[in-house]
C-alpha cells in the first residue's frame, strides 16, 4: 500500500526556544491564578473575579 503516510516529527530544535520561554511564563500564571487570594488582584474586583474564574476553569476549590 502506497497510500500509507509516515508520522511527522515536532521539530525539537525549532521548539525548544518558545518551550523556555512558555513554560515558566504558564508555571507563573498557574502561580498566580491559584495562589490569589486577594494579595495580587487588590487593585480592584475585575481582577479578582478573573482569578476566581480561573481557578473554577482549572477545578480548584476556593470556598
Amino acid at each position: 500500500m502506497s497510500g500509507l503516510s509516515t508520522p511527522s516529527t515536532l521539530p525539537l530544535p525549532r521548539l525548544r526556544p518558545w518551550l523556555l520561554l512558555g513554560v515558566p511564563v504558564l508555571l507563573l500564571v498557574a502561580y498566580l491564578v491559584l495562589m490569589d487570594n486577594g494579595a495580587v488582584s487588590q487593585a480592584g474586583t475585575y481582577l479578582h473575579e478573573l482569578m476566581h474564574d480561573g481557578r473554577h476553569l482549572l477545578g480548584v476549590p476556593c470556598h
